[in-house]
């Protein structure tokens, strides 16, 4: 499952357009002292390509670090990473396999409460998983054997992958506004 980050962002701007995307500048040697890991190369170039924000209105995906005056409460990754690790514990019941929940790292969340994570099982995080832990979705815990980006082009190319990883409805208009390019639309709107 290893990939290449550029590859595989690239494919997904051919599906989502990068015109509100803007490079976050993170520096990655914090990141990694943070989480102990470095990230996969999917998500390291998706936040150079797009950053943090909002896709097609629906998902949200998020800063690797706090940063403050950001589009949510500015906890990066950590309070979502939380809410799946308590998720997993709390439902852990109904999935057909069973993970370690410090091995979850979430990634982003959609507006219907969906959270999407990496399982962090692999030395090589080029070779996590995506977990999905879905607040309606069908099974509620799913394991995806690919990235973050390649999940995105999923779910956002394929109506039947739709259906089963997502508790809302996306539009066909394919769309990505990073969260600074959001504040600066609510301030023109005040």
């Amino acid at each position: 499952m290893a990939v290449d980050g550029s590859d595989s962002v690239a494919a997904l701007a051919r599906l989502m357009p990068t015109t509100y995307g803007v490079d976050e500048r993170i520096d990655w040697s914090e990141v990694e002292e943070i989480w102990q890991t470095g990230l996969p190369s999917d998500y390291v170039r998706f936040m150079q390509v797009y950053g943090a924000g909002l896709v097609s209105g629906e998902i949200v995906v998020l800063l690797p670090v706090p940063q403050s005056g950001t589009y949510t409460d500015g906890s990066g990754l950590r309070d979502e990473t939380e809410n799946a690790r308590l998720t997993w514990e709390m439902c852990k019941d109904g999935a057909d396999f069973d993970v370690d929940p410090g091995s979850i790292v979430a990634w982003g969340v959609s507006t219907g409460a969906d959270i999407y994570c990496w399982l962090t099982t692999d030395d090589d995080p080029d070779r996590w998983p995506v977990l999905v832990c879905g607040r309606h979705t069908s099974p509620a815990f799913q394991v995806h054997p690919f990235g973050m980006a390649e999940f995105l082009q999923r779910l956002l190319g394929d109506a039947t992958f739709q259906e089963e990883t997502i508790s809302v409805t996306l539009p066909e208009e394919v769309s990505f506004v990073n969260w600074r390019e959001q504040q600066r639309r609510r301030t023109a709107r005040a």
